[in-house]
């Protein structure tokens, strides 16, 4: 159980006393994952080779939280990220080794406390139960919404503007993203293994980096930088080659190295990987991964800096090495976002395979003729989807495809608010392998599933209202 006494955040809050650095040296954060359900060899193999000062490994996404909340309810200890402990079981021998290195990880998702319950007893089975365990919590504002509703906070939509009441009893998960001010307290505390809620996934490299190197809260450009360092190893892989334009240029990416930044001073870092490993870090990966899911580039809004990734600078400074420089910062918002998560019908998705003349055709008639047998039946659909996959389908009208593909692969969805129109749905593939038209196949896995729909309701809130919480667990 948590020790009695406990840290609470003052998240984010101005600070103009300036500390001394708690190192002169560089320190180098990997990251190992950059979604729950990342190669599961990834961390292992960058702890291994890529001699870290921490180790960071990023699971989530708006999706998964809302899939933790319900496991959390059929479940009161679940709700993590179950990927980390068996990582953190593969892991214990490098630790033992390398007693200095930490963990950084937001795994705890939904139960940062039965996350961290669950890795005291894999420390303890393996001898290593002297390392200590910290959580980062504040940010599930699920229990708290009537009461931060009632106290004036809207959460009104931020694309739409609706108030959150319209859709307040579906909810099923709200979280704010939390910055990099609660790490810095666990490790302040000693921590070893840090798990944490929602935080901001650049805020996971921001926290080790500021408490190395003593940053102030109020230190904008150390703490923009910092924020460029995270976003960039955030998505794992993707900095290293993966998903890069010129895929041909990254040899052996079965084999691909997962991202280090190295921070020599304040402001300073390169971005680089395990050696003799597979991918590619240039100017092309790096400028690509750093535009990624990026609104405004002058000003991208975090809980610990607005940071400006147009002054950034890249440059190659040997193979696989480039060296990251200029990040500019300005005062972070008053506010946090908040991902919302909410019930929004059921869904259901089913593909059949046409082969032979007129493939694409065939596929485009069939589709159609499963939604007339269902009108047919009594059953009309509030969203129907018909696909034609390889015939430019998959981002229509801007591929132009004739229409001579030998084969193509039909994709009909359906998402209705009703489940058993969905269920309805699913049973009307199989009837077309004999009764459709010639050059249909592919019908071996059974009827597709129904599946529960979960919105994406973002909205802020001021950061007054939420307040960080860091507990030592032993």
């Amino acid at each position: 159980m948590a020790k009695p006494h406990s840290l609470h955040s003052a998240q984010d809050a101005p600070s103009t006393t300036h500390h001394s650095p708690l190192t002169t040296h560089h320190v180098r954060i990997g990251n190992g994952c950059g979604f729950w359900g990342d190669n599961l060899d990834a961390p292992i193999l960058l702890a291994q080779h890529g001699q870290l000062d921490y180790l960071t490994l990023d699971y989530l996404a708006e999706l998964t939280m809302s899939i933790l909340a319900l496991q959390k309810q059929r479940d009161p200890q679940a709700g993590y990220a179950t990927d980390f402990l068996d990582v953190l079981d593969r892991l214990t021998p490098i630790l033992r080794d390398q007693p200095s290195l930490k963990i950084v990880t937001n795994a705890g998702g939904m139960n940062p406390a039965g996350c961290a319950a669950k890795v005291k007893e894999i420390l303890k089975k393996t001898g290593l139960d002297n390392r200590t365990i910290a959580t980062a919590t504040g940010d599930d504002l699920f229990p708290r919404l009537d009461e931060l509703m009632s106290q004036g906070q809207a959460l009104a939509n931020m694309d739409t503007g609706e108030p959150l009441s319209s859709v307040g009893s579906r909810v099923v998960s709200a979280n704010a993203y939390l910055g990099a001010k609660p790490i810095v307290d666990a490790l302040k505390l000693g921590a070893s293994i840090v798990i944490t809620g929602r935080v901001a996934d650049a805020s996971l490299t921001v926290g080790p980096a500021a408490h190395e190197f003593g940053w102030a809260w109020d230190d904008w450009d150390h703490l923009s930088a910092g924020t460029v360092a995270g976003h960039l190893i955030e998505c794992g892989a993707q900095v290293t080659g993966g998903l890069w334009c010129n895929w041909q240029e990254a040899p052996d990416l079965a084999n691909v190295g997962y991202p280090i930044v190295e921070i020599e001073s304040p402001g300073l870092f390169r971005i680089t990987k395990p050696p003799n490993t597979g991918g590619r870090v240039n100017r092309e990966t790096v400028a690509e991964q750093l535009l990624y899911e990026v609104g405004d580039p002058a000003a991208y809004l975090t809980p610990d800096v607005t940071a400006d990734f147009t002054s950034v600078s890249l440059n190659e400074t040997e193979a696989d090495v480039v060296q990251v420089s200029g990040g500019r910062g300005k005062p972070a918002t008053d506010s946090y976002k908040v991902s919302i998560a909410y019930r929004d019908g059921f869904m259901a998705s089913g593909t059949l395979l046409f082969l032979g003349p007129d493939a694409q055709t065939k596929g485009q008639r069939s589709g159609e003729m499963i939604r007339e047998r269902l009108c047919r039946a009594g059953w009309t659909y509030e969203h129907f989807n018909i696909e034609c996959l390889g015939a430019g389908d998959c981002v229509p009208g801007v591929i132009p495809v004739e229409n001579n593909a030998p084969e193509i692969v039909l994709r009909v969805s359906v998402h209705d608010s009703r489940r058993p129109a969905v269920e309805r749905f699913t049973k009307e593939f199989a009837p077309l392998v004999t009764s459709g038209l010639p050059g249909t196949t592919g019908y071996t896995t059974g009827r597709p599933s129904v599946r529960e729909v979960f919105a994406y309701w973002p909205a802020l809130m001021d950061k007054s209202a939420i307040k960080p919480r860091v507990q030592i667990h032993e």
